[in-house]
Parts: C-alpha cells; structure tokens; sequence
C-alpha cells in the first residue's frame, strides 16, 4: 500500500500569477499568511522563468501523467509553485516519503538522549513483543535501529517480492503490526559457489516497510510520548506545519512506514531543513552530525543509487553534468529531493500508484525540465 517504490505555474496561489510569454512571476506584496517562508521571483535566484514553462506545457499536454504539485526552493527562499491537481493546502499522500520524516524522529530523540543511539538493540526496547516472538532466532536479539533505519535488517521482509512472508500487504491484514514483523524468520540467501562475496558497505538491502513501523513503537517507549504527538511537538510545530494527517494502525500506533498527509509546501520544509544542516529559520532542530549520518551511503540498492536513513541517494544526470543528490521516495512517483550542489530543493508530488515507470517519470521532469532551468 505505502511502499512501492522505485518517483509547478501558478506561484504562491494567493498573489502569485503563472507564467505567461508575456508575463513573469513576480513576487507577492503580501506574501499568505502563516507561509512563514521567504519568498522570491525564480529569476533572482538563478531559475529561467521560460525553462519552467516549458514544464507546465509539458505536463499540460499529457507528456506526464498524474502530476499533482511541483514546488521549488532555492538559497533558502520559496521560489515557485505549480499546482496541477489541488492548491497549496491540498495535502499530499506521499507514501513512503514518510520515512524520511521518521529518520528525523529518530535523530531528534538520539540528540535528546532518550535514544542512546543507532546501536540500540530494538528487542530490549520492546520486551513485550520479545516475550511472545515467534521464530526465536539469536539473530533477532541483535537487531538495531540502524538495521532498520537502513533496510538491513536480517528478518524476511521484502515489499519489492509479492513472495515475502514480510510484504507489507500481509501486515496490513493482521492487528499487530510490529509482532507481525518481529514474528518473520530469519532471511536467507542463495549464493552461487561456497563464498558469498560481502555486500558494499556491509549490508544487504531489502525493502521493509514494517521495519520503519517497528520504529514508531521504539519512538514512543523511548519518549514516553505516542510518536505523531512527538512529532508534532519537536518537528512540524517549529517548522510552522500545522497541518498533518496520519495513518493509525489497527491498535492505534501511527504508522511512520508511509501515508502521511502533508502539504506539498510543508514536504518541502523538510527537505530545506536537511539542506540547512538541522537548522531552520536560525534555530536548531536537529544536530548537523545526524543530518550527515542519514544523507551518506549506508547500503548499495543498485549501480545507481545508495540509502543512508530513510534517504535515498544518487547523481543525477542532466545536460551531460551530475548532480549528487539525497531524496525522500514514495509510491506513485513522489519526491522530494535535496541538491546541495546548487542548493536547491524540489518537491514533485503524483497520484501514479503502483503504475510502471512512475519513478523514472518524476525523476525525467526533474532531470529534463527543471535542472535545465537552474543556472549552477
């Protein structure tokens, strides 16, 4: 359901005009109320307004299909919105890019120290669920939250196999969600010849939504605080975000493995934050040393892309130049994708669920359409 994976001219919608030949975005007098977000016109930040309309045209005409929202930041500033499908307070089911939000949970909770760290073994925390696991398997008392943080755990969970006793579809059928994921056997894993050849970085990569669920129990017990309320209070209220729609497992636990609802401005606050190092608007949310931590690689997915914490990876191609990058990721095609390199944050939201192609096409209107329109 949230998990699949694989991946903008009205401005602001209230003062902002789409782009025209005849008529370029300016920037409103009287930005609205609650932004709380400078604003700038593309062009004074190194964007060509001709360059984004090409975008609009594009997807206008039918060449992308299912785009919802494309929303831009650049040197800190708002710069442009496009609403396709909805406005500015349409929230947005971005599936599993909730992950990356939980990343930041945890983080926060390290840096407060009621988390002692990613090594903390995830059984020991939650006792409960120990007490009556299935499959008992020394292996499982060793299971960090980093196991989790970086799809590496040891359990059998894989959302990309329709075959896994792990698929998220399976643990939506049952209560418990977390029991159900603790409850998996160990994974295990042909090989051709006598040695397997070690993963890159050390880890092997399976995709495991209930992994990212497990951790919103840890939150809780770890804070003493349901994690959506933690949320609310150490993250989206500094950020300004006061708008937020959880999913709530059978028993009540929000479900940090995907389906919250957030603007598409305030999915872009997100991504800003982890631009910013942690800070936002000169205040401290998050240390520097977990942004960094959480945007370097910790597993291999493909030639192509790596993961750290709940943040995908990967260079970007565009007019013969890379552009190295680190995204949030979610069914359907959304993302939000942070570009350090031209500092530079971009928000793409779409309804194609579980669709072929949805992630290559995002990512060619991002590579195609607005990497073109940004001047290094």
């Amino acid at each position: 359901m949230f998990a699949r994976v694989g991946w903008m001219m009205c401005v602001l919608c209230v003062g902002w005009a789409g782009i025209t030949p005849a008529q370029e975005p300016s920037k409103p007098a009287n930005p609205p109320p609650g932004l709380n977000w400078p604003t700038a016109v593309p062009q004074s930040t190194g964007i060509s307004p001709s360059q984004l309309q090409k975008l609009e045209i594009a997807v206008s005409s039918g060449e992308f299909k299912k785009i919802g929202s494309v929303v831009l930041a650049r040197h800190g500033k708002l710069v442009y919105e496009k609403y396709f499908d909805g406005d500015a307070s349409t929230l947005r089911d971005t599936r599993s890019a909730t992950k990356s939000i939980t990343d930041a949970l945890v983080g926060i909770a390290i840096d407060e120290k009621k988390l002692r760290g990613v090594d903390a073994r995830v059984l020991a925390l939650l006792p409960e669920h120990a007490r009556r696991m299935q499959n008992p398997d020394p292996r499982k008392e060793t299971i960090t939250v980093e196991d989790f943080l970086t799809m590496s755990s040891p359990l059998e969970c894989d959302d990309w196999n329709d075959a896994s006793r792990g698929n998220e579809e399976r643990m939506y059928l049952v209560e418990d969600w977390a029991q159900f994921i603790l409850d998996l056997p160990i994974r295990g894993r042909m090989h051709l010849g006598e040695h397997e050849e070690p993963p890159k970085y050390g880890r092997y990569f399976s995709y495991c939504t209930g992994g990212a669920f497990v951790l919103s129990e840890v939150l809780e017990k770890v804070t003493g605080e349901r994690t959506d309320r933690y949320a609310q209070r150490k993250l989206f209220d500094p950020l300004g975000i006061s708008d937020a729609e959880w999913v709530f497992s059978p028993l009540n636990i929000p479900q940090t493995g995907g389906g919250l609802r957030l603007t598409s401005r305030d999915l872009l606050k997100i991504g800003q934050l982890y631009l910013d190092g942690g800070v936002w608007q000169s205040k401290r949310l998050i240390s520097e040393g977990w942004i960094r931590a959480s945007t370097r690689p910790h597993a291999q997915i493909d030639d192509q892309t790596e993961y750290g914490y709940f943040w995908w990876l990967k260079t970007f191609q565009s007019g013969g130049k890379g552009y190295a990058g680190y995204f949030m990721s979610g069914n359907g095609g959304n993302k939000v994708v942070v570009l350090p390199g031209l500092d530079l944050c971009v928000v793409i939201t779409s309804t194609n669920y579980s669709t072929r192609g949805m992630h290559e096409q995002t990512e060619r209107l991002l590579t195609d359409y607005i990497l073109p329109a940004v001047s290094p």
